[in-house]
This record gives structure tokens, C-alpha cells and sequence, in this order.
């Protein structure tokens, strides 16, 4: 009469390895969490990083047609502001326009406009160890400025002193 050991022996050894799973899992729990919050903080980076980009292209954008540099700034202002609002991007702007020798630039004449955009992201709230609080992003946009400036505030001047004197008149 033969007597099987194998099946005993299996069970010995697998109650021997029951504790192992808590322990991997105790030890790669934290490895995994840091991964996933060092995704999302690259993640947030990125998205936000084009938001910054697309506030300076269109800051830069809307103050190449603007009449005056006063005008400019402050549409140019507004401008990055609504586009950072509306990607969600919780930061307060610093804008820079460089609009010399832009609007001294006699009308008909090549000149152009840049905006630097720069935004503090803030990371504090992943509390991944290893990644700061905050993340400085930055962009510069150049767009040309309008050669048909002048013409253009002349022509609508014109126009309304017309239609006011038509309609006085």
C-alpha cells in the first residue's frame, strides 16, 4: 500500500505563503500611489502648460489688432485672463507686452507684438513627496500687428461724425 505525501505537503506550503500578498501589497501600495500622483502632477502640468500657451497666443493675438497701446494692454489683459478661465486654470496671470517699436511704427509698415504669459500652477494638493507646491509655467506669443490700424479708427471716426450729422442735421 502506497501513501500519497505530495497533496499534504502543497497544503503545508501554501499556508506557509498565506501572509505574502499583505505584505507585497504593504509594500507596493505607496510605490503605486507615488506613480499615480507623479501622473497626474505631469498631467496637470501639461494642460496647464497649454492654457498658458493659448492665453499668449490669443493676448497676443487681440492686442495686434487693437487701435492704441493702451488699448492693447488692456484687451490683452482681459483676454488671457478669460482664456485661462475658461481652462480652468486657477493662477493670476502676469502679463508682458512688448509693444515697441510696434504702435510708433508708421501705419502700412511691418511691426509685431509679443505676450509672455506667466502662471503659477499650483501641485500642493497632490502631497506626492519629491513634487513643489507650485510650478512657474510660462509663454511667449508674436503676432504682427495690424498695418490698416489707423485707416481703420479714421474711417470709423468719419463714419460716426456722418451719421451724427445726418441724423442732427
Amino acid at each position: 500500500m502506497r501513501i500519497n505525501i505530495a497533496p499534504h505537503r502543497a497544503r503545508r506550503k501554501a499556508a506557509a505563503e498565506d501572509g505574502n500578498a499583505s505584505l507585497e501589497l504593504l509594500i507596493l501600495a505607496p510605490v503605486l500611489l507615488a506613480l499615480i500622483g507623479l501622473v497626474i502632477a505631469a498631467g496637470r502640468t501639461s494642460v496647464a502648460q497649454g492654457a498658458v500657451d493659448a492665453a499668449a497666443r490669443d493676448a497676443a493675438r487681440q492686442a495686434s489688432i487693437s487701435m492704441t497701446a493702451a488699448a492693447a494692454r488692456q484687451v490683452a489683459l482681459s483676454t488671457a485672463n478669460a482664456a485661462l478661465r475658461a481652462d480652468g486654470l486657477r493662477c493670476k496671470p502676469v502679463l508682458t507686452l512688448s509693444l515697441e517699436p510696434g504702435f510708433s511704427t508708421p501705419p502700412g509698415e511691418p511691426a509685431q507684438v509679443s505676450a509672455t504669459v506667466t502662471c503659477t500652477v499650483p501641485l500642493s494638493d497632490l502631497l506626492v513627496p519629491g513634487i513643489p507646491g507650485a510650478r512657474r509655467l510660462t509663454a511667449r506669443f508674436t503676432s504682427p500687428l495690424d498695418p490698416y490700424r489707423s485707416r481703420a479708427g479714421a474711417m470709423l471716426s468719419q463714419c460716426r461724425r456722418t451719421a451724427v450729422g445726418t441724423i442732427g442735421g
